[in-house]
C-alpha cells in the first residue's frame, strides 16, 4: 500500500490547538514505518506537523564544527557515538524552523512514540498555563518523582523534577527556550536529553506534566541504543566526568528546589485568597 495515500485516506479534523503550535516531527529518511505509524496516530488526534528528516549518523564524520569532541569526553566520559550526534541536530534543526517562523510555540516529537488519549487536551492546557514553563517535558524514560505545583486538568498538573531526567521524545518549548537550544546548545558537548536537562544554567524554565501524556517507547532497534558498549571507556573514563556530573546534580537541585519553594508559597497564599472571595459571594 503507498504510504501516502494511506494517510491521506485518514481524514480527521484539524484540532484547535493544532493551529496554535508549531510541531515538528523528527524522523529518518529510511525509518518510513515509523514515519506512516506516526503521521496516522497525529492524524487521528487532530495535529498538523512538519516533518523534520533526522540527520542520519550513517554519514556522519569527525571531526565537525558543531561537535565539541574535547569537551563532550570530559563531561560524558564516551567516545562519539554518530547515532547519538545525530539525534542531537536533529532537535537543534527543529529549534531552528520554529525561530525562522513567527509562532509562539513549538511541539518537538520522535517518531517511537504512544499518546495518551487526551494528549490535545493536555496541550491546550498547557498553552494556558504558558507562563509557567520555558521548556514543559511530555515524556521521560526515567521514573524519578515529580513534584507537583500547579493543576494542568482534572487528571493531570505542572511539576517540577528536583533530579536529572533522559529522554527527549516530546516536549513544548517557547521562542526563549528555541534561541537557547539554537545557539547556546551548539556545538554538541553532551547526548541532547542531558544538555536540555540543564535550563537552570541559563535561568529557564522548565516543567514535566504529571503524569506523562506521551510515553517514549524503548525501540530495540534504536541505533542510539544499540552497541552502547562500545562507546564506553570504562576505568580509561576521564577523571572530570564524575566532578562534572556532580556539579550538575547540584546546580539542578539547588535551582530546582528554589523554584519549586517559591511556586507552592504562591500556591499557599493563593489558597485563602481565593475561599475569601468565594466567602464574600
Amino acid at each position: 500500500m503507498n504510504m501516502r495515500a494511506a494517510t491521506a485516506a485518514i481524514a480527521t479534523a484539524v484540532h484547535p490547538v493544532s493551529l496554535r503550535i508549531n510541531t515538528y516531527l523528527i524522523n529518518l529518511d529510511r525509518a518510513e514505518l515509523r514515519r506512516f505509524r506516526m503521521e496516522r496516530l497525529l492524524s487521528e488526534i487532530g495535529i498538523g506537523f512538519e516533518r523534520v528528516a533526522a540527520v542520519d549518523g550513517v554519514g556522519i564524520s569527525l571531526p565537525r564544527r558543531d561537535f565539541d569532541g574535547q569537551s563532550y569526553l570530559r563531561r560524558h566520559g564516551r567516545t562519539p557515538n554518530p547515532f547519538e550526534i545525530g539525534c542531537y541536530l536533529s532537535h537543534v534543526e527543529c529549534a531552528r524552523r520554529f525561530l525562522a517562523g513567527n509562532g509562539e510555540f513549538a511541539l518537538i516529537l520522535e517518531d517511537d512514540l504512544d499518546f495518551d488519549d487526551d494528549f490535545a487536551e493536555v496541550l491546550a492546557a498547557a498553552l494556558d498555563h504558558h507562563a509557567s514553563w520555558d521548556i514543559l517535558r511530555l515524556s521521560t524514560v526515567n521514573s524519578g518523582r515529580k513534584h507537583r505545583v500547579e493543576p494542568l486538568t482534572a487528571s493531570r498538573s505542572l511539576a517540577i523534577a528536583l533530579t536529572r531526567e533522559k529522554g527527549s521524545g516530546a516536549y513544548l518549548i517557547n521562542r526563549k527556550a528555541a534561541g537557547w537550544i539554537a545557539d547556546r546548545l551548539v556545538p554538541m558537548r553532551l547526548p541532547y536529553d542531558l544538555a536540555f536537562d540543564l535550563e537552570f544554567d541559563e535561568g529557564l524554565q522548565a516543567c514535566f506534566v504529571d503524569p506523562v501524556p506521551v510515553s517514549q517507547r524503548a525501540d530495540r532497534h534504536s541505533q542510539i541504543q544499540a552497541g552502547l558498549s562500545t562507546y564506553r571507556l570504562g576505568r580509561r573514563r576521564p577523571w572530570s566526568v564524575l566532578p562534572y556530573r556532580a556539579a550538575a546534580e547540584m546546580r539542578r537541585f539547588a535551582a530546582r528546589f528554589v523554584r519549586l519553594a517559591a511556586l507552592r508559597m504562591r500556591g499557599w497564599k493563593e489558597e485563602p485568597a481565593a475561599a475569601g472571595s468565594l466567602s464574600k459571594r
